[in-house]
């Protein structure tokens, strides 16, 4: 079989915890990537939950947004702690 080439661009950090993770399982980048895409075809899906992080709501990030404001002019911000459900 014919080998292709595919280049990706991903934040340092994460290549590096994602090279960290296959040597403790024992393999490399490119099979872990090898063993997705042969999954994803096989099952025609992507193969586990995409979720949004409810941290990322619209509503929490305006609420960081005026808490940033505040903290920059000189003010605290007292605030319920956001709890999240998973």
């Amino acid at each position: 079989m014919a080998q292709a080439s595919i280049n990706i661009r991903m934040d340092e950090e994460l290549k590096k915890n994602m090279e960290q993770t296959c040597q403790e399982l024992g393999i490399n980048i490119t099979t872990a990537i090898t063993i997705f895409a042969k999954k994803m075809t096989r099952e025609k899906r992507i193969p586990f939950e995409v979720s949004i992080d409810p941290f990322y709501s619209e509503s929490n990030m305006a609420h960081l947004r005026r808490g940033v404001e505040a903290l920059n002019a000189g003010k605290g911000v007292e605030h319920d702690i956001i709890e999240v459900d998973e």
